[in-house]
């Protein structure tokens, strides 16, 4: 029943576009072209070396490119893949002017400007294998007829796990410990004086999406008090199961929870929107997760925070820009505990979002429609939670 009411909730917060020949503003670019027409399609993922070869099902690599080289080649296509995507020298540059269709991740991001859509005279598609599609200037996509589409819901359980596993390791306290161990100490006080059983704390999640529901569905048998903000407020009957409050009032929500987890999208609103200011007004020492997107909270307001033990604690696998330059600020500040952006990419999230990039990729050459929760931008216009 309540997986039932998960499904209903999701449908209802599916994207809303216009319908086929509504006046949109935008004359769209033609998506599918003729039967048999070759395409170049270039994708951009990260680079995996001696590990691509260990686990076949390692399909979100370069060199591996999602399983789909030979299906598409063996229908005329040209498939082009590289790791390597940013500057004028680059070797996605090199083909921006004449491809069709872009593939890339949010785990290492081509990131699309509007600069390079407009060099891209015969781009049609822009693909993203998993979900979140802020690494594209999506106004400036709209403004030029592209469709921008993702694997909606293929990697949600993986980041609501991780992000359980965060929580859990801010609260107890593990990385401290675990380096001891590494490095050959002994000191139980240094690790027990900060660490917290989870039970009865307040945990409030900014964003209750998929992966927001997912990750307050797996809190409940921790005896938690869950809270949640978000534009639209879950069915009665699926919140009463989780047993979550819905807050209304972000800024009232925040000084409330013990741990804030960010499940919002990169959005103009939301960018930066965890400021000094903000961070100021939450708990003391509050423990914050954020696998949603680097550029949501202020770097260096983060820092400061978590410098001065107003912020207990910061996990995440989200940075920015990414890959995350060697001088990033948060490598060096204390009380994190921050990995590359991995949450998303386990070999099941890989599995499914390969099988979605294919599954599109196969109605885009039938000239079929995608799922319409795939859309990000369809005929000119942007999702609803990107406007």
């Amino acid at each position: 029943m309540a997986m039932m009411n998960l499904k209903r909730a999701a449908t209802s917060a599916i994207r809303a576009f216009p319908a086929a020949g509504s006046s949109t503003g935008a004359l769209a670019r033609d998506l599918h072209g003729s039967a048999g027409e070759s395409k170049k399609i270039v994708g951009v993922f990260y680079k995996a070396n001696e590990y691509a070869e260990k686990n076949p099902n390692f399909l979100g690599c370069a060199e591996n490119a999602l399983g789909i080289r030979s299906w598409l080649e063996s229908q005329g296509h040209q498939y082009i893949v590289t790791d390597d995507k940013d500057g004028p020298n680059s070797e996605l540059e090199k083909h921006i002017p004449d491809l069709h269709v872009l593939i890339s991740t949010p785990f290492h991001p081509a990131y699309v400007t509007a600069e390079r859509i407009k060099k891209a005279k015969n781009l049609q598609l822009l693909l993203t294998a998993g979900i979140g599609s802020d690494h594209i200037d999506l106004p400036a996509a709209a403004a030029a007829g592209l469709t921008v589409a993702e694997v909606t819901g293929s990697n949600v359980v993986s980041v609501a796990e991780d992000e359980l596993m965060r929580i859990l390791i801010l609260m107890r306290n593990f990385l401290p410990g675990y380096h001891q161990v590494i490095n050959g100490e002994w000191d139980v006080a240094g690790i027990a004086y900060r660490a917290y059983d989870l039970e009865g704390k307040t945990i409030g999640t900014v964003g209750c999406g998929r992966i927001g529901k997912l990750l307050l569905q797996r809190l409940k048998p921790f005896g938690c008090n869950l809270l949640y903000h978000d534009r639209l407020k879950m069915e009665p009957e699926l919140e009463s199961q989780i047993g979550a409050k819905f807050e209304e009032d972000l800024d009232a929500m925040l000084p409330k929870c013990d741990v804030v987890v960010i499940n919002t999208p990169l959005t103009e609103k939301t960018k930066g929107m965890f400021d000094k200011d903000r961070i100021s007004k939450m708990k003391k020492g509050v423990l914050i997760v954020n696998n949603a997107r680097g550029a949501i909270m202020d770097t260096q307001a983060v820092v400061d925070g978590c410098s001065s033990g107003q912020i207990g604690g910061y996990s995440g696998d989200v940075w920015y820009p990414q890959p995350a330059p060697k001088d990033h600020p948060w490598r060096y500040m204390p009380n994190q505990a921050m990995t590359p952006h991995i949450s998303g990419t386990t070999i099941d999230a890989q599995l499914r979002y390969a099988a979605g990039v294919k599954d599109m990729r196969d109605r885009y050459f039938k000239g079929e429609d995608f799922p319409a929760q795939n859309y990000i931008v369809k005929e000119g216009q942007l999702a609803s939670q990107y406007k």
